[in-house]
């Protein structure tokens, strides 16, 4: 089957070739109806601009790129869903490029990639989006991007983002542990430098406070985003004289080490041990019992950051622009319940 053409989506909408340029550009000039039809046509024929050619005929570029550092696949997955489809939407090209947040020379390596791929700018998510004095390298450097960053509120460092509420949602996790009737509850740590992981915990250790319940160093383990990390941690805490009755864990992947160590060891689960995750993941649905969680839709948070990027980009904002913020809400299944009496 022939490949659409610019020329049959301008023969299709019945308008000029420049008109189908301008609205695929996003530009301005073009008839809100006449930019319907345009779009219309572009579905019906399933047209998808190539961005290299397009970057070739002007000094603009067409492509963006994601980096991130994430051991949880299905975060990346999603994160990279988002992205894409706002590209496809508007004709960009995508380069997803892992990055080892830890590396001195990492600045440097982005400065080149962005050079190099001639990138039109970047998604940053965590860890990286997290690190102020690479954010300030990278604008000194006129990159262009936008950080996806947990915070309870917009941070108004002068720098775009998408902030996510992770304390809200974790402290919510926590309360609905507490009023199932557990007093005992272990918290399973994802990487430290993630600012997600210190406010999930923060939103834990403030549920507690709140209910009057004392925080006990034994029941928080370290470790990372990670289902290895989630069953070591697990059994450790599964080994204490006097275990938890419920354990959350700062992701789904954790969550599902947990439930694997919990199910090794023989208990029941949620009446021998209630276990919730974070994130909202696809094997969250799949679990058995399917996991308690917050749903985090990671996948419009791409989406959201693609928008903000490309807007700052066409720099169709006159003025600077508000962050968006996004609050995980909690989602109840069947891995938690309350505890066996005298437990």
């Amino acid at each position: 089957m022939r490949k659409s053409t610019i020329k049959d989506v301008a023969a299709r909408a019945q308008v000029s070739l420049k008109t189908v340029s301008r609205v695929i550009n996003d530009e301005t000039g073009v008839h809100a109806r006449t930019r319907e039809r345009v779009r219309k046509a572009i579905a019906e024929l399933a047209y998808q601009p190539d961005p290299s050619a397009r970057s070739l005929r002007s000094a603009q570029s067409y492509a963006i790129g994601l980096l991130y550092d994430n051991p949880n696949p299905y975060y990346v997955i999603a994160m990279q869903n988002g992205v894409l489809s706002v590209c496809r939407e508007t004709g960009y090209g995508l380069q997803i490029h892992p990055c080892d947040a830890t590396s001195p020379t990492l600045a440097n390596e982005i400065v080149q990639l962005v050079a190099n791929a001639r990138l039109a700018g970047i998604v940053l998510a965590p860890p990286m989006s997290e690190n102020q004095a690479l954010v300030e390298i990278l604008a000194a450097h006129g990159i262009r991007l936008v950080r996806i960053v947990s915070a309870a509120k917009d941070p108004q460092d002068g720098s775009a983002c998408i902030y996510v509420d992770d304390r809200d949602a974790a402290y919510a996790i926590t309360e609905h542990l507490i009023q199932l009737g557990h007093q005992r509850i272990g918290f399973l740590w994802g990487g430290k430098s993630h600012g997600s992981s210190w406010e999930r915990y923060n939103g834990y250790a403030d549920a507690l406070a709140d209910y009057g319940i004392a925080l006990d160093d034994a029941l928080v383990v370290e470790g990372d985003y990670s289902f290895d990390d989630g069953f070591r941690g697990a059994r450790k805490l599964l080994a204490l004289a006097q275990r938890p009755t419920a354990i959350f864990g700062s992701n789904d992947e954790i969550a599902a080490g947990v439930l694997a160590a919990a199910r090794a060891g023989g208990l029941n689960v949620p009446y021998d041990l209630s276990i919730a995750g974070f994130e909202d993941s696809p094997f969250s649905k799949q679990s058995w019992p399917a996991l308690t969680t917050a749903k985090q839709a990671t996948e419009d948070i791409g989406r959201l950051a693609a928008r903000r990027l490309l807007a700052d980009i066409r720099e169709q904002a006159l003025s600077v622009q508000a962050n968006t913020g996004i609050n995980p809400e909690l989602v109840v299944r069947g891995s938690t319940a309350p505890p066996r009496p005298n437990s």
